[in-house]
């Protein structure tokens, strides 16, 4: 799970270059979704450690950092749909940046969980 978790932080990475660019590159917190790849990919460089208690413990700061950004970045999602339904937004590019974000963070968590899941099994057999 900590490769899966190196590349989602180049996606974030990549998302927040983007997202800065198209906003004119006047808008810095265009770049939050890079500090959160940026978090991402240094956590997910720990977690390969072959220490299971360590790489827990990274993958467990890695799905919290990811589900804070989920719920930062929620309402993004919500103005998305309603732009998709004919709606008004003041600054589509910052909503379409926001809800990218959102569904890259609820993906990721869900992967974590998947993970963790599996791992608790793996150990009770």
């Amino acid at each position: 799970m900590a490769k899966v978790t190196i590349a989602f932080a180049v996606i974030f990475i990549a998302l927040g270059l983007v997202g800065f660019v198209a906003t004119g590159s006047t808008h810095p917190t265009a770049l939050i979704p890079c500090a959160l790849g940026l978090l991402l990919g240094i956590f997910g460089i720990l977690a390969l450690s072959p220490d299971a208690g360590r790489r827990k413990l990274f993958m467990h700061i890695n799905v919290t950092l990811a589900l804070l950004g989920f719920l930062g970045t929620v309402m993004g999602l919500v103005s998305w749909f309603q732009m998709l339904a004919g709606g008004t937004v003041k600054n589509p590019q910052a909503v379409e940046s926001k809800a990218s974000m959102a569904m890259l963070c609820l993906i990721y968590v869900i992967l974590c969980v998947r993970s963790f899941i599996a791992a608790r099994k793996a150990r009770l057999v």
